[in-house]
């Protein structure tokens, strides 16, 4: 599964995971203690603290959330791409299905009818494709993050890239009595 939704999505971190913290040492300590996991590279994890989500320093936020700008300029472009090609497959099967059923609105006017039912499966694929695009499990976790920082907690923010190193990182920070946050 985990494959699929790699080739679907353009970035290569598609878990988030973000451990809160009251105290800036705490935050240090687990940050240290997920840096010595196998496999996690520096760039995957980050440190964010109260000062960070001030207006000077939102760029600093935004990248520590969000590492990979074209990684999301991909999954825009990927996302619209499959769910508006699985939607007019989607019309056309139900064109098909209608058609040797022989259902009066495909005898009468085949032509419009097909016309029709792959213009609304494509329209819908390719809403479906923007809503994955946006990412709505991430906008827990950000706004979760934002309002922990803004009562002057800390955070640790990781971005594994594998369902192995994503398990890792949450036993870690639940291990360090922190509030675990993390995306599908």
């Amino acid at each position: 599964m985990a494959y699929l939704l790699q080739g679907l999505f353009g970035e290569r971190s598609l878990t988030k995971v973000a451990g809160l913290y009251p105290q800036k040492g705490q935050a240090e300590s687990s940050m240290a203690a997920v840096m010595r996991l196998g496999g996690i590279q520096p760039g995957q994890v980050r440190l964010v603290g109260p000062h960070d989500a001030r207006a000077p320093h939102r760029e600093i936020f935004s990248y520590a959330m969000e590492p990979e700008p074209q990684g999301i300029a991909r999954t825009f472009y990927q996302t619209h791409l499959v769910g508006g090609m699985a939607g007019a497959a989607a019309g056309l099967a139900l064109y098909a299905w209608f058609s040797r059923a022989g259902h009066p609105m495909i005898a009468s006017s085949p032509l419009l009818a097909l016309i029709a039912l792959v213009g609304f499966g494509t329209t819908f694929g390719l809403l479906a494709g923007g809503l994955l695009s946006m990412r709505p499990d991430h906008i827990r976790l950000i706004t979760r993050v934002r309002s922990a920082l803004r009562h002057d907690h800390w955070a640790v923010v990781a971005h594994p890239t594998t369902p192995e190193q994503a398990a890792q990182v949450k036993a870690v920070l639940h291990g360090s009595a922190a509030e675990v946050v993390s995306t599908l």
